[in-house]
């Protein structure tokens, strides 16, 4: 295939980003479901008001699963060693991850089928749960990435890792965690208010304010955490750009503060960081001028920003080895073959488009927001 029209290492970049994509496209759209039930139970304080928060999610919230289901396949398809290495060595973590994700199209489902307070009241943690949990869960595995997780292979390429799910919770993935959890609740407090009438969304209008001081705080102690303390992956030789994936050929070293190497080699990269910091100065200035509809689109840009930050700084490296940093994987040794990548981005030109028009159409039909009035004499969830 080394005379295809894309090469091999054109494009493990291109799917490095598309990767990257999914995960934006994920964030913004199931983000906001995520934000809106982690702060569910303050949000609402009436059995109506959070059956109006339900409404304005619900109709949504299946087709948002879309994109975490095109992210874990395209991480199974284009990046089958990162795929496996990461499900054997976050086991307990990807099921905690799942089972409360699973907890919120059960709460949605089985929420309304009683009017008893105590019944409503059990899925209405659940549903707070199942969008604290992953929300906090998704920056502590990121996070961990910038440390290093412990997994090595051996001769036939079978990955090895070790440590439990308690050697995850480091005070740096921690802070990843919170960087996480409060720009989703910033992103679902901009939806509320968008989406909802009163008094829902001037206290989600509060909350997205809240949560965006705490998120410029952990994200830039983040940053000096990351330029100060960690010691970053820095390739040596060894990595044939355009070779066979093997991640057992090439010589990685640790320098302090080198995650930031990339943004001082291609300044540009500064944007991330930067417009994300700006994104949510503006989603704060935009709540308490209360343009629900601008802070959105603000927030939006933060999940893309943040994303990209972490992206660009780990880059070329998907997943840094503690135990062996020279069997670390990065997008030059843990793809799947050229034809593999190019057949799937050809499958990609074709559908990403599709589910792109498909979910604008769905927010275009679904527009407006839900009032406590719209919902007197309603009891079923929709």
């Amino acid at each position: 295939m080394r005379d295809s029209l894309i090469g091999y290492e054109t494009l493990r970049v291109i799917w490095w980003l598309l990767l990257g994509v999914l995960l934006i496209g994920f964030a913004i759209t199931d983000g906001f479901d995520m934000g809106v039930g982690a702060t569910f139970r303050i949000l609402g304080r009436t059995d109506a008001e959070r059956r109006a928060l339900l409404e304005s999610i619900e109709p949504v919230w299946e087709g948002n699963q879309v994109w975490l289901v095109l992210g874990g396949g395209a991480a199974f398809a284009a990046w089958p060693l990162l795929y496996a290495t990461s499900f054997s060595g976050l086991y307990l973590a990807m099921f905690l991850l799942l089972l409360a994700l699973i907890l919120r199209p059960v709460g949605f489902v089985y929420r309304n089928k009683l009017t008893h307070a105590r019944w409503r009241d059990t899925w209405d943690w659940a549903l707070t749960i199942g969008g604290a949990v992953p929300a906090l869960l998704f920056g502590v595995a990121f996070a961990n990435l910038f440390l290093g997780l412990p997994f090595h292979f051996d001769a036939l390429q079978r990955p090895s890792a070790y440590g439990g799910f308690f050697s995850l919770l480091h005070p740096f993935a921690l802070l990843g965690g919170v960087i996480s959890l409060s720009m989703l609740i910033l992103h679902g407090a901009a939806y509320a208010a968008m989406k909802v009438g009163e008094p829902m969304a001037g206290r989600a209008r509060g909350i997205g304010r809240a949560a965006s001081a705490v998120y410029l705080v952990a994200f830039i102690g983040g940053g000096l955490w990351v330029a100060s303390i960690l010691t970053g992956y820095h390739i040596v030789s060894g990595a044939d750009h355009a070779a066979p994936s093997d991640p057992t050929h090439k010589v990685v070293e640790l320098l302090a503060g080198d995650w930031l190497n990339n943004f001082r080699v291609w300044p540009w990269m500064w944007a991330a960081p930067v417009g994300a910091i700006m994104a949510a100065v503006s989603a704060h200035l935009m709540l308490r001028l209360r343009l629900a509809g601008a802070a959105f689109i603000a927030t939006s840009v933060v999940q893309a920003g943040t994303i990209f930050t972490a992206g660009f700084s780990l880059f070329p490296f998907l997943m840094p080895s503690s135990t062996d940093p020279n069997q670390s994987l990065t997008i030059w040794d843990a793809s799947s073959s050229q034809k593999t990548l190019l057949l799937m981005l050809c499958a990609t030109i074709v559908f990403l488009p599709i589910v792109l028009a498909y979910t604008a159409w769905v927010f275009s039909v679904l527009k407006g927001r839900i009032t406590l009035d719209n919902l007197q004499g309603h009891e079923d969830p929709y």
